[in-house]
Protein backbone atom coordinates (compact mmCIF):
# COMPACT_ATOMS: atom_id res chain seq x y z
CA UNK A 1 0.00 0.00 0.00
CA UNK A 2 1.36 3.55 -0.82
CA UNK A 3 2.44 5.80 1.64
CA UNK A 4 0.94 8.69 -0.52
CA UNK A 5 -2.31 9.81 1.34
CA UNK A 6 -4.65 10.41 -1.23
CA UNK A 7 -8.58 12.06 -1.15
CA UNK A 8 -11.49 9.07 -0.86
CA UNK A 9 -14.04 8.80 -3.37
CA UNK A 10 -17.09 6.79 -1.73
CA UNK A 11 -19.55 5.63 -4.25
CA UNK A 12 -23.39 5.48 -2.81
CA UNK A 13 -24.97 1.46 -2.38
CA UNK A 14 -24.90 -0.70 -5.02
CA UNK A 15 -23.00 1.71 -7.53
CA UNK A 16 -19.89 -0.09 -7.05
CA UNK A 17 -21.02 -3.24 -9.13
CA UNK A 18 -19.70 -1.37 -12.35
CA UNK A 19 -16.18 -1.18 -10.44
CA UNK A 20 -15.87 -4.74 -9.85
CA UNK A 21 -16.61 -5.76 -13.13
CA UNK A 22 -13.04 -3.44 -13.73
CA UNK A 23 -15.05 -1.01 -16.02
CA UNK A 24 -12.81 2.30 -15.78
CA UNK A 25 -15.15 5.08 -15.37
CA UNK A 26 -17.02 6.54 -12.53
CA UNK A 27 -19.75 8.56 -13.07
CA UNK A 28 -20.57 11.46 -11.09
CA UNK A 29 -24.08 10.54 -10.07
CA UNK A 30 -22.38 7.23 -8.51
CA UNK A 31 -20.65 9.57 -5.64
CA UNK A 32 -22.31 9.61 -2.50
CA UNK A 33 -19.25 11.58 -1.13
CA UNK A 34 -15.96 12.83 -1.49
CA UNK A 35 -13.49 13.31 1.56
CA UNK A 36 -11.77 16.58 0.54
CA UNK A 37 -11.93 19.08 -2.42
CA UNK A 38 -9.08 17.05 -4.80
CA UNK A 39 -8.08 19.23 -7.59
CA UNK A 40 -8.67 18.51 -11.08
CA UNK A 41 -6.48 16.02 -12.26
CA UNK A 42 -5.72 14.78 -8.68
CA UNK A 43 -5.24 10.82 -8.39
CA UNK A 44 -7.83 9.80 -6.11
CA UNK A 45 -9.17 6.45 -4.37
CA UNK A 46 -12.24 4.61 -5.08
CA UNK A 47 -14.17 3.40 -1.99
CA UNK A 48 -17.33 1.30 -1.64
CA UNK A 49 -20.52 2.42 0.46
CA UNK A 50 -19.04 -0.58 3.47
CA UNK A 51 -15.14 0.96 2.92
CA UNK A 52 -13.94 -1.56 0.63
CA UNK A 53 -11.09 -0.46 -1.71
CA UNK A 54 -12.33 -0.78 -5.56
CA UNK A 55 -9.65 1.29 -7.31
CA UNK A 56 -7.20 4.56 -7.93
CA UNK A 57 -7.77 7.16 -10.49
CA UNK A 58 -7.45 10.59 -11.90
CA UNK A 59 -10.73 12.96 -10.46
CA UNK A 60 -11.82 14.92 -13.54
CA UNK A 61 -14.98 17.40 -12.83
CA UNK A 62 -17.87 16.34 -15.44
CA UNK A 63 -19.74 13.30 -15.92
CA UNK A 64 -16.80 10.69 -15.73
CA UNK A 65 -15.65 11.81 -12.85
CA UNK A 66 -12.42 9.79 -12.21
CA UNK A 67 -10.55 7.60 -14.96
CA UNK A 68 -9.33 4.30 -13.06
CA UNK A 69 -5.84 3.16 -13.97
CA UNK A 70 -5.55 1.01 -11.00
CA UNK A 71 -7.82 -1.63 -9.25
CA UNK A 72 -5.10 -2.01 -6.85
CA UNK A 73 -3.56 0.27 -4.11
CA UNK A 74 -0.11 1.32 -6.42
CA UNK A 75 1.71 4.27 -5.81
CA UNK A 76 1.45 5.82 -9.07
CA UNK A 77 5.12 6.96 -9.56
CA UNK A 78 7.62 6.84 -11.97
CA UNK A 79 8.37 3.35 -11.64
CA UNK A 80 4.44 2.56 -12.33
CA UNK A 81 4.36 4.27 -15.31
CA UNK A 82 7.22 2.68 -17.09
CA UNK A 83 6.07 -0.95 -16.58
CA UNK A 84 2.54 0.75 -18.27
CA UNK A 85 3.98 2.23 -21.00
CA UNK A 86 6.21 -0.77 -21.04
CA UNK A 87 3.48 -3.50 -21.09
CA UNK A 88 2.02 -1.57 -23.85
CA UNK A 89 5.24 -1.90 -26.12
CA UNK A 90 4.78 -5.39 -25.29
CA UNK A 91 2.09 -5.96 -26.75
CA UNK A 92 3.17 -4.25 -29.86
CA UNK A 93 6.15 -6.45 -30.04
CA UNK A 94 4.05 -9.55 -29.83
CA UNK A 95 1.91 -7.82 -32.93
CA UNK A 96 4.93 -7.59 -35.31
CA UNK A 97 4.88 -3.62 -34.98
CA UNK A 98 7.29 -2.36 -32.87
CA UNK A 99 10.77 -2.82 -34.76
CA UNK A 100 9.07 -3.63 -37.74
CA UNK A 101 11.05 -1.93 -41.03
CA UNK A 102 7.83 -2.58 -43.39
CA UNK A 103 5.53 -0.68 -40.69
CA UNK A 104 7.53 2.27 -38.99
CA UNK A 105 3.69 3.90 -37.89
CA UNK A 106 2.11 2.53 -35.03
CA UNK A 107 0.11 3.21 -31.91
CA UNK A 108 1.73 2.18 -29.17
CA UNK A 109 -1.06 3.63 -26.20
CA UNK A 110 -4.56 3.37 -26.58
CA UNK A 111 -6.52 4.65 -23.88
CA UNK A 112 -8.50 2.77 -21.72
CA UNK A 113 -6.90 -0.73 -23.93
CA UNK A 114 -3.94 -0.07 -22.72
CA UNK A 115 -5.21 0.73 -18.96
CA UNK A 116 -4.08 4.31 -19.35
CA UNK A 117 -7.49 6.17 -19.74
CA UNK A 118 -7.00 9.66 -21.28
CA UNK A 119 -3.56 8.84 -22.95
CA UNK A 120 -3.02 8.01 -26.53
CA UNK A 121 0.59 8.26 -27.88
CA UNK A 122 1.28 7.22 -31.77
CA UNK A 123 4.86 6.67 -33.17
CA UNK A 124 6.22 7.91 -36.32
CA UNK A 125 9.54 6.63 -37.43
CA UNK A 126 11.43 8.14 -34.43
CA UNK A 127 8.72 10.71 -33.38
CA UNK A 128 6.03 10.63 -30.81
CA UNK A 129 2.94 12.22 -30.45
CA UNK A 130 1.22 11.99 -26.93
CA UNK A 131 -2.25 13.23 -26.37
CA UNK A 132 -3.92 13.55 -23.70
CA UNK A 133 -7.98 13.65 -23.06
CA UNK A 134 -8.01 13.96 -19.21
CA UNK A 135 -6.52 16.61 -16.73
CA UNK A 136 -5.00 13.78 -14.65
CA UNK A 137 -2.34 12.76 -17.77
CA UNK A 138 -1.56 15.86 -18.91
CA UNK A 139 -0.37 16.67 -15.68
CA UNK A 140 1.91 14.14 -15.69
CA UNK A 141 3.11 14.44 -19.49
CA UNK A 142 6.64 14.94 -18.83
CA UNK A 143 6.65 12.13 -16.41
CA UNK A 144 5.21 9.91 -19.22
CA UNK A 145 7.58 11.72 -22.04
CA UNK A 146 10.54 10.49 -19.69
CA UNK A 147 9.35 6.86 -19.36
CA UNK A 148 8.77 6.88 -23.66
CA UNK A 149 12.15 8.36 -23.74
CA UNK A 150 13.72 5.23 -21.60
CA UNK A 151 11.23 3.16 -23.96
CA UNK A 152 13.21 3.51 -27.34
CA UNK A 153 16.33 5.19 -26.27
CA UNK A 154 18.30 6.85 -28.94
CA UNK A 155 15.96 5.54 -31.63
CA UNK A 156 13.90 8.59 -30.65
CA UNK A 157 13.82 11.80 -32.18
CA UNK A 158 11.19 14.23 -30.50
CA UNK A 159 8.07 14.15 -28.94
CA UNK A 160 5.48 16.44 -29.68
CA UNK A 161 2.34 17.15 -27.32
CA UNK A 162 -0.48 17.63 -29.72
CA UNK A 163 -3.32 17.74 -26.16
CA UNK A 164 -4.43 21.63 -27.07
CA UNK A 165 -7.41 20.86 -28.51
CA UNK A 166 -8.45 17.19 -26.83
CA UNK A 167 -8.81 18.29 -22.92
CA UNK A 168 -12.01 19.50 -21.80
CA UNK A 169 -12.36 22.83 -22.57
CA UNK A 170 -13.74 23.78 -19.37
CA UNK A 171 -10.53 22.98 -17.91
CA UNK A 172 -8.76 26.21 -18.47
CA UNK A 173 -5.20 24.23 -19.05
CA UNK A 174 -3.54 26.99 -20.94
CA UNK A 175 -2.42 24.01 -23.06
CA UNK A 176 -0.85 24.73 -26.25
CA UNK A 177 0.55 21.92 -28.69
CA UNK A 178 4.30 21.89 -28.72
CA UNK A 179 7.84 19.95 -28.70
CA UNK A 180 8.07 18.24 -25.05
CA UNK A 181 12.07 16.92 -26.82
CA UNK A 182 13.48 17.68 -29.75
CA UNK A 183 12.37 19.23 -32.93
CA UNK A 184 11.48 16.65 -35.64
CA UNK A 185 7.69 17.72 -37.08
CA UNK A 186 7.69 15.95 -40.39
CA UNK A 187 8.70 12.29 -40.76
CA UNK A 188 8.35 9.55 -43.90
CA UNK A 189 6.59 6.45 -42.54
CA UNK A 190 6.22 3.12 -44.00
CA UNK A 191 2.81 1.38 -43.86
CA UNK A 192 2.90 -1.86 -45.21
CA UNK A 193 5.72 -1.24 -47.09
CA UNK A 194 3.91 2.26 -48.48
CA UNK A 195 5.57 5.48 -47.64
CA UNK A 196 3.73 8.59 -46.33
CA UNK A 197 4.71 11.54 -45.34
CA UNK A 198 3.45 13.16 -41.72
CA UNK A 199 3.52 16.19 -40.75
CA UNK A 200 1.98 16.17 -36.80
CA UNK A 201 2.05 20.02 -36.28
CA UNK A 202 -0.57 20.16 -39.26
CA UNK A 203 -2.36 16.64 -39.52
CA UNK A 204 -5.75 15.88 -37.83
CA UNK A 205 -5.24 13.40 -35.35
CA UNK A 206 -2.04 12.76 -34.46
CA UNK A 207 -0.88 12.76 -38.09
CA UNK A 208 -2.55 10.06 -39.44
CA UNK A 209 -5.45 7.45 -39.78
CA UNK A 210 -3.25 4.66 -38.35
CA UNK A 211 -6.17 2.93 -37.32
CA UNK A 212 -7.44 2.06 -40.93
CA UNK A 213 -4.17 0.39 -41.44
CA UNK A 214 -5.89 -3.10 -41.76
CA UNK A 215 -8.56 -1.94 -43.98
CA UNK A 216 -6.75 -0.22 -46.34
CA UNK A 217 -5.35 -3.14 -46.89
CA UNK A 218 -7.90 -5.32 -47.37
CA UNK A 219 -9.04 -2.79 -49.57
CA UNK A 220 -6.26 -3.23 -51.72
CA UNK A 221 -7.33 -6.82 -52.67
CA UNK A 222 -10.36 -5.35 -54.03
CA UNK A 223 -9.22 -2.76 -55.92
CA UNK A 224 -7.26 -4.43 -59.28
CA UNK A 225 -8.76 -3.22 -62.58
CA UNK A 226 -11.62 -1.43 -60.60
CA UNK A 227 -12.66 2.16 -60.91
CA UNK A 228 -12.18 3.91 -57.28
CA UNK A 229 -13.85 6.83 -55.18
CA UNK A 230 -11.88 7.84 -52.13
CA UNK A 231 -14.18 10.08 -50.55
CA UNK A 232 -13.42 11.80 -47.29
CA UNK A 233 -9.57 11.23 -48.44
CA UNK A 234 -7.95 13.25 -46.00
CA UNK A 235 -4.19 11.92 -46.54
CA UNK A 236 -4.86 9.47 -49.38
CA UNK A 237 -4.08 6.34 -47.85
CA UNK A 238 -7.36 4.64 -49.17
CA UNK A 239 -5.76 5.43 -52.06
CA UNK A 240 -2.57 4.80 -52.56
CA UNK A 241 -3.72 0.96 -51.56
CA UNK A 242 -5.93 1.01 -54.31
CA UNK A 243 -3.43 1.79 -56.88
CA UNK A 244 -0.71 -0.42 -55.65
CA UNK A 245 -3.59 -2.77 -55.89
CA UNK A 246 -4.07 -2.52 -59.29
CA UNK A 247 -7.09 0.04 -59.51
CA UNK A 248 -7.47 1.41 -63.04
CA UNK A 249 -8.22 4.51 -61.79
CA UNK A 250 -8.62 6.67 -58.25
CA UNK A 251 -10.26 9.76 -57.56
CA UNK A 252 -9.48 10.60 -54.04
CA UNK A 253 -12.23 13.13 -53.00
CA UNK A 254 -11.73 15.92 -50.24
CA UNK A 255 -13.30 19.46 -49.12
CA UNK A 256 -9.93 20.54 -47.89
CA UNK A 257 -7.20 21.89 -50.52
CA UNK A 258 -4.49 21.15 -47.93
CA UNK A 259 -5.60 17.19 -47.63
CA UNK A 260 -5.49 16.91 -51.24
CA UNK A 261 -2.20 18.04 -51.36
CA UNK A 262 -1.13 15.83 -48.76
CA UNK A 263 -2.97 12.73 -50.94
CA UNK A 264 -0.93 13.83 -54.12
CA UNK A 265 2.50 14.16 -52.01
CA UNK A 266 1.72 10.71 -50.97
CA UNK A 267 1.00 9.37 -54.12
CA UNK A 268 3.79 11.09 -55.53
CA UNK A 269 6.20 9.10 -52.68
CA UNK A 270 4.93 5.94 -53.87
CA UNK A 271 5.96 6.45 -57.81
CA UNK A 272 2.30 5.97 -58.53
CA UNK A 273 2.10 9.31 -60.40
CA UNK A 274 1.06 7.51 -63.76
CA UNK A 275 -2.37 9.21 -64.98
CA UNK A 276 -4.87 6.99 -63.10
CA UNK A 277 -5.22 8.98 -59.92
CA UNK A 278 -7.02 12.44 -59.55
CA UNK A 279 -7.50 14.58 -56.86
CA UNK A 280 -10.59 16.46 -56.46
CA UNK A 281 -11.08 19.06 -54.26
CA UNK A 282 -15.15 19.15 -53.81
CA UNK A 283 -18.04 18.90 -50.75
CA UNK A 284 -18.27 15.21 -50.41
CA UNK A 285 -22.53 15.16 -50.28
CA UNK A 286 -22.35 17.22 -53.23
CA UNK A 287 -20.48 15.53 -55.30
CA UNK A 288 -21.87 11.95 -54.33
CA UNK A 289 -24.90 13.29 -55.89
CA UNK A 290 -23.93 13.14 -59.14
CA UNK A 291 -21.91 9.58 -60.04
CA UNK A 292 -24.38 7.37 -61.39
CA UNK A 293 -22.60 3.90 -62.59
CA UNK A 294 -19.25 5.68 -62.59
CA UNK A 295 -17.31 3.32 -60.13
CA UNK A 296 -17.14 -0.15 -59.02
CA UNK A 297 -15.58 0.48 -55.20
CA UNK A 298 -16.28 3.19 -53.36
CA UNK A 299 -14.91 4.40 -49.80
CA UNK A 300 -16.52 6.20 -47.33
CA UNK A 301 -14.65 7.12 -44.10
CA UNK A 302 -15.75 10.39 -43.04
CA UNK A 303 -14.77 12.27 -39.68
CA UNK A 304 -17.12 11.45 -36.98
CA UNK A 305 -20.46 13.01 -37.41
CA UNK A 306 -21.02 12.74 -33.44
CA UNK A 307 -18.35 13.26 -31.40
CA UNK A 308 -21.40 13.81 -28.04
CA UNK A 309 -24.44 12.15 -27.69
CA UNK A 310 -26.93 14.98 -28.52
CA UNK A 311 -25.32 14.66 -32.00
CA UNK A 312 -26.35 10.83 -32.46
CA UNK A 313 -29.36 11.31 -33.91
CA UNK A 314 -28.39 14.11 -36.70
CA UNK A 315 -25.42 11.89 -37.03
CA UNK A 316 -27.29 8.59 -37.96
CA UNK A 317 -29.42 10.39 -40.55
CA UNK A 318 -26.08 11.70 -42.30
CA UNK A 319 -24.48 8.17 -42.25
CA UNK A 320 -28.09 6.99 -43.42
CA UNK A 321 -28.01 9.88 -46.61
CA UNK A 322 -24.63 9.40 -47.41
CA UNK A 323 -24.46 5.59 -47.82
CA UNK A 324 -27.65 5.93 -49.65
CA UNK A 325 -26.10 8.05 -52.75
CA UNK A 326 -23.22 5.62 -52.44
CA UNK A 327 -25.69 2.12 -52.49
CA UNK A 328 -27.99 3.73 -55.16
CA UNK A 329 -25.61 5.16 -57.77
CA UNK A 330 -22.55 2.46 -57.91
CA UNK A 331 -22.05 -0.16 -60.60
CA UNK A 332 -23.89 -3.02 -60.58
CA UNK A 333 -21.90 -6.15 -58.60
CA UNK A 334 -19.66 -2.73 -56.72
CA UNK A 335 -17.78 -2.72 -53.51
CA UNK A 336 -18.15 -0.34 -50.91
CA UNK A 337 -16.06 0.01 -47.76
CA UNK A 338 -18.40 2.20 -45.46
CA UNK A 339 -17.22 3.25 -42.08
CA UNK A 340 -17.72 5.55 -38.64
CA UNK A 341 -15.31 6.46 -36.48
CA UNK A 342 -17.91 7.93 -34.25
CA UNK A 343 -17.38 6.54 -30.30
CA UNK A 344 -21.25 7.76 -29.78
CA UNK A 345 -22.86 5.93 -32.78
CA UNK A 346 -22.57 2.16 -31.52
CA UNK A 347 -22.21 -0.99 -33.82
CA UNK A 348 -25.84 -2.02 -34.29
CA UNK A 349 -26.61 1.82 -34.77
CA UNK A 350 -23.98 2.54 -37.50
CA UNK A 351 -25.71 -1.10 -39.18
CA UNK A 352 -28.70 0.14 -38.69
CA UNK A 353 -28.15 3.09 -40.59
CA UNK A 354 -26.59 1.48 -43.45
CA UNK A 355 -29.84 -1.00 -43.67
CA UNK A 356 -32.08 1.84 -44.20
CA UNK A 357 -30.44 3.59 -46.69
CA UNK A 358 -30.07 0.35 -48.43
CA UNK A 359 -33.67 -0.49 -48.23
CA UNK A 360 -34.17 2.90 -49.80
CA UNK A 361 -32.68 2.38 -52.83
CA UNK A 362 -34.23 -1.30 -53.32
CA UNK A 363 -30.95 -2.54 -54.17
CA UNK A 364 -29.69 -6.18 -53.29
CA UNK A 365 -26.92 -5.64 -50.81
CA UNK A 366 -24.59 -8.37 -49.30
CA UNK A 367 -22.85 -7.75 -45.78
CA UNK A 368 -19.06 -9.40 -47.27
CA UNK A 369 -16.88 -8.05 -44.31
CA UNK A 370 -17.65 -6.59 -40.70
CA UNK A 371 -14.46 -4.27 -39.54
CA UNK A 372 -12.90 -2.57 -37.11
CA UNK A 373 -9.80 -1.41 -35.15
CA UNK A 374 -6.27 -3.19 -35.82
CA UNK A 375 -4.93 -4.76 -32.80
CA UNK A 376 -2.56 -1.88 -31.28
CA UNK A 377 -6.40 -0.04 -30.67
CA UNK A 378 -7.30 -2.46 -28.33
CA UNK A 379 -10.60 -2.05 -26.73
CA UNK A 380 -10.61 -4.18 -23.35
CA UNK A 381 -13.77 -6.21 -22.59
CA UNK A 382 -14.38 -4.37 -20.26
CA UNK A 383 -14.59 -1.36 -21.66
CA UNK A 384 -17.13 -1.70 -24.76
CA UNK A 385 -16.87 1.85 -25.34
CA UNK A 386 -13.32 1.73 -26.75
CA UNK A 387 -14.40 -0.24 -29.79
CA UNK A 388 -15.26 3.25 -31.56
CA UNK A 389 -14.44 2.22 -35.49
CA UNK A 390 -17.23 0.56 -37.10
CA UNK A 391 -17.17 -0.73 -41.24
CA UNK A 392 -18.64 -2.77 -43.32
CA UNK A 393 -17.62 -3.80 -46.72
CA UNK A 394 -20.87 -4.13 -48.75
CA UNK A 395 -21.98 -5.81 -52.51
CA UNK A 396 -24.33 -3.93 -54.69
CA UNK A 397 -25.99 -6.06 -56.94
Amino acid sequence: MPEDVFVKVVLKPGKEQSVRRLHPWIFSGAIRKIHGNPAEGEVVEVFSADSEFLAMGHYQIGSIAVRIFSFQQVKPDTDFWNDKISKAFAVRQSLQLAGNENTTVYRLVHGEGDGMPGLIVDYYNGLVVMQTHSIGMFLIRDQLAAAISKLYGPALKSIYDKSENTLPFKANTGAKNGFISGDLARVEVQENGYRFLIDVTTGQKTGFFIDQRDNRQLLKHYAAGKEVLNMFCYTGGFSVYALGGGAARVDSVDSSEQAMELTRQNVEANDMNNGRHNAITADAFGYLSDIKDTYDLIVLDPPAFAKHQDALNNALQAYKRMNAKAIEQIRSGGIIFTFSCSQVVSRENFRKAVFAAAANTGRHVRILHQLTQPPDHPVSIYHPEGEYLKGLVLQVE
